[in-house]
């Protein structure tokens, strides 16, 4: 996040970049509204206005909202989220009253959108006969989306990319809107968040990323570390910058860090290292599940308080 709100405060005073032309993206709005705070600390009074910091289905709603005609919604649309959908899916499936069956449904619609695969091109990505099914209930579940002027949260993705495709004039307004982004958490992209970023940058090129493919836990629901990788190949300009100091753990701690991450699967090599010291041996705790795991570290707070007379 520091080096995001860094960058931002280095474009607008040191590169004369006027705030309201920056794009700042991230994963929750709690880091959002942080990111916010911190660039409001760098870049006092009007230096800041327009600056626009949101998550990604922020930026697609405001997307959706100041396009909404040429995507053939009305002003007001509703955006469903997962109980109305899966409300509507079970609408469409009558007679169906698995209601496990429905959330699969459900779920393999949102991991399509995610993947930017479109109602048409559902049915023949289907390996099973759920899936078969899932895309069934997916091309009416567009349409009926549409007659109820709503879209649901994957929607807020998927459908800039639909309405860039149809109207490239509309995409290069939003290119010449947004002249430099920037993102953050950039290991949790799926193929959807990837493409838009890629379409809105265009050939300029003007993105800063920060990321780290060792971090990435969202494969479940469609990150794909390896966006990182394909960065190199699409914007063959931009320049690596490893930060592989760490200003919180000493050096036994990252040096076992490193022996871990050694047996991942890498997009990116990296040596985690420390000025903190050499720091005491670590401790290696069993524990049977996840709530004796937080009985023994609640312990082991209270034994040292004690012990030694310490603040919490």
């Amino acid at each position: 996040t520091r080096v995001i709100t860094q960058k931002i405060a280095y474009l607008v005073r040191e590169c004369g970049m006027p705030a309201y032309s920056i794009a700042a993206v991230t994963f929750t709005n709690k880091a959002a509204r942080e990111m916010r705070e911190r660039v409001g600390k760098l870049l006092r009074g009007q230096a800041a206005q327009g600056l626009r910091v949101s998550t990604f289905h922020t930026l697609g709603l405001d997307i959706i909202r100041r396009e909404h005609k040429a995507l053939g919604f009305k002003a007001r649309f509703s955006i469903y989220d997962a109980r109305d959908s899966l409300q509507l899916i079970q609408d469409l499936a009558p007679g169906d009253s698995d209601t496990s069956k429905m959330q699969a449904i459900q779920w393999q619609i949102s991991r399509w959108k995610s993947a930017r695969i479109l109602p048409q091109q559902a049915a023949s990505a289907s390996e099973d006969e759920l899936q078969q099914l899932a895309a069934n209930v997916y091309a009416d579940y567009t349409r009926q989306l549409q007659a109820y002027n709503a879209v649901d949260f994957d929607d807020l993705i998927l459908l800039p990319l639909v309405l860039f495709d149809r109207h490239p004039d509309i995409l290069e307004t939003w290119q010449n809107r947004i002249r430099y982004l920037l993102i953050d958490e950039y290991q949790d992209t799926n193929t959807c968040q990837y493409q838009l970023v890629k379409a809105l940058v265009g050939a300029r090129g003007a993105l800063t990323v920060v990321g780290d493919d060792d971090q990435s836990i969202y494969a479940w629901r469609g990150a794909q570390p390896e966006n990182l990788r394909l960065l190199a190949d699409d914007f063959p300009q931009l320049k690596l910058i490893k930060l592989e100091q760490n200003y919180r753990s000493v050096r036994r701690i990252l040096k076992i860090a490193n022996q871990l991450i050694a047996r991942n699967s890498h997009v990116f090599e990296k040596k985690l290292w420390s000025e903190l010291g050499h720091g005491e041996p670590v401790r290696i705790i069993v524990c049977k599940h996840a709530e004796h795991e937080a009985d023994r570290v609640a312990a082991e707070l209270l034994t040292h308080k004690f012990k030694h007379s310490t603040r919490y």
